[in-house]
C-alpha cells in the first residue's frame, strides 16, 4: 500500500508522541519536589535507598525534582534531631531510616527518637553479610568461628553505628557461639563506604553490612562473603547462611521513609500514596532485583505498629550487649 507524503509525516509525528509521552507523563506528577533527608554519609545503604527512590519515582513519573540532604554521625541521631527540629510540619520532605536507627537511640540514650517522626512506609528488608578482606589471614567460617571462640576482643569487626543492625548482628553471633556479647570488637563507622574502606585497609578482620554494601567488592574478589544473616540465601548469592554453618542466628535489615512530626493527615495520606505508587512502579521492581532487597513494604499505622515492636525487641538485645 502507497503513503503520501502527509500520511508519512503524521504517522512519523504520532508514533514520536508514543515513544516520548509514556502514559504517566500526560499527567502531573504527585510533587513537583520533593526534599529527601538521609541521617548518614553518601555511599551507604540509606542514602543508595534516597538514590533508588529518586529513579523510581521520576521513572515513573511520580515527581519533578528530588533535593537531598545528607547529615552523618551516630546511627542516624545527629541527623533524626535536625530533622524533627528543622523539617517539622512539612508535608513535602522525606527521611529514610532503618532498623539501625532503633538500636543508635538506645545506645545514645538519645531523646530524640523515631517514636519523634511519622512513620509514612517500610519498603525493603536485606540480610546482612559477615565478609573479610581477601589479603587477610582469616578466609573461611570455621577460622572466623575459631577465632571468636578463643577470644572476642581479638576479632575486630566494622559495621555501621553502633548499635545499630550490624553491631546486634555481632552481639548475637558472640552469644550463639557461646561468649559474652559484651566483648564484642566492634568498630564502629557512620556508613557503609568507611567500613569498606576499613575492611579493604587491613584495619580490622571482618566486617557485617547489607549485601548491596559489600556486593561490589564481593565481586571484584577483594572481599569474601561467609555468611549471611537471613532465612534463606539470597537469590543468586551462593553464600550460606549462618544457620546452615550451625550457627543458631537469623536477622535482618528494614528501611524505610518518615514525614516530620506536625504534619496533618491529608498530608500524610499524600505521602503514603506517593510511596505506594513507587512500590509499585515497575522500575522500583527493577532496584529491587539489581540491588537484592527483599520487598516488605508496609504503610502508615501498620508500620508505625511495627516500628514499637522493634523497639522492644532491640531493647533486649542491646541488654545483652551492655548498650541498654
Amino acid at each position: 500500500m502507497e503513503m503520501n507524503k502527509r500520511e508519512f509525516l503524521g504517522l512519523g509525528a504520532a508514533a514520536g508522541a508514543a515513544l516520548v509521552l509514556p502514559a504517566w507523563a500526560q499527567g502531573k506528577p504527585l510533587f513537583e519536589t520533593l526534599n529527601m533527608f538521609v541521617p548518614a554519609a553518601p555511599g551507604g545503604g540509606w542514602d543508595g535507598t534516597a538514590r533508588a527512590i529518586e529513579r523510581a519515582a521520576k521513572a515513573a513519573g511520580l515527581v519533578g525534582n528530588m533535593a537531598f540532604e545528607n547529615v552523618a554521625g551516630a546511627g542516624g541521631m545527629v541527623g533524626l534531631p535536625r530533622y524533627v527540629n528543622q523539617r517539622k510540619g512539612q508535608g513535602n520532605s522525606l527521611m529514610v531510616g532503618g532498623s539501625v536507627m532503633v538500636g543508635a537511640a538506645i545506645a545514645n540514650k538519645s531523646p530524640v527518637t523515631m517514636r519523634n517522626v511519622t512513620p509514612i512506609a517500610r519498603l525493603t528488608e536485606e540480610a546482612g553479610v559477615v565478609a573479610v578482606p581477601a589479603g587477610g589471614k582469616i578466609k573461611t567460617w570455621a577460622e572466623l568461628e575459631a577465632a571468636i571462640k578463643a577470644g572476642p576482643k581479638a576479632v575486630s569487626v566494622a559495621g555501621g553505628s553502633a548499635g545499630g543492625t550490624d553491631h546486634v548482628l555481632l552481639g548475637l553471633i558472640i552469644k550463639a557461639l557461646g561468649r559474652n556479647p559484651r566483648d564484642a570488637a566492634y568498630v564502629a563507622f557512620s556508613g557503609g563506604g568507611p567500613a569498606n574502606a576499613a575492611l579493604l585497609g587491613g584495619q580490622v578482620v571482618a566486617g557485617i553490612s547489607g549485601y548491596s554494601e559489600f556486593e561490589e567488592q564481593i565481586k571484584a574478589g577483594r572481599l569474601i562473603p561467609l555468611a549471611v544473616s537471613g532465612n534463606k540465601r539470597i537469590p543468586g548469592v551462593n553464600v550460606p547462611t549462618l544457620t546452615e554453618l550451625g550457627v543458631r542466628v537469623t536477622a535482618a535489615n528494614w528501611r524505610g521513609v518518615f514525614a516530620p512530626p506536625g504534619i496533618n493527615p491529608a498530608q500524610r495520606e499524600a505521602l503514603v500514596e506517593f510511596m505506594s505508587k513507587v512500590n509499585a512502579s515497575e522500575p522500583w521492581r527493577k532496584e529491587l532485583e539489581t540491588r537484592k532487597w527483599t520487598d516488605v513494604f508496609l504503610a502508615a499505622q501498620s508500620f508505625e505498629r511495627e516500628i514499637e515492636a522493634n523497639i522492644r525487641d532491640t531493647e533486649e538485645v542491646m541488654k545483652d550487649l551492655g548498650l541498654a
